[in-house]
């Protein structure tokens, strides 16, 4: 038998989770999963989801048309299909692609005026769905809750991440 008491073999944490570590990802995990339910509600009014909008809203903070492996290094969350995902949103006339006139190869993404305009009437509401999401929080708890997760994320983040 191992030099363990019943009473701590027993605890509710140690049957819960492995370690603190196990406890704080599974925690992490929990919260996206709440907070996305009411993203997805928010995006599907719209027929997006969270991944196409990161899309438009990268295209026109950029202001000019990105190679397709640049945009897909810029996304929040890995795309492994990003050539379906655009299809979709060329579909339906938000983006546009071209071939680089310097390398035939590349293929650039654009934002179209269509694409521009729906994510102006989707500022407002997702405004909206942030605050129903993490509004309770004061803002130097924001601030707190933005500095730890960099700092959580930091040693996992690919060099010259535009997330520093």
């Amino acid at each position: 038998m191992s030099g363990h008491s019943i009473t701590e073999r027993r605890s509710p944490s140690r049957r819960r989770f492995d370690s603190l570590e196990q406890e704080a990802y599974l925690s992490l995990w929990r919260t996206y999963d709440r907070l996305k339910i009411l993203e997805e509600e928010l995006f599907a009014e719209y027929g997006l989801t969270a991944q196409q909008y990161n899309v438009l809203r990268l295209l026109r903070a950029a202001r000019e048309p990105l190679p397709t492996l640049a945009l897909a290094d810029r996304l929040i969350s890995r795309a492994p299909d990003i050539t379906r995902m655009l299809d979709k949103l060329e579909q339906r006339g938000l983006i546009m692609r071209t071939r680089s006139p310097a390398d035939r190869r590349a293929v650039l993404v654009s934002i179209t005026a269509a694409g521009r305009w729906l994510l102006d009437q989707l500022a407002e509401p997702l405004r909206q769905c942030h605050r129903r999401q993490l509004g309770h929080l004061r803002p130097e708890q924001l601030r707190q809750l933005i500095d730890l997760l960099r700092l959580v994320r930091s040693p996992h983040e690919p060099d010259g991440s535009h997330w520093k």
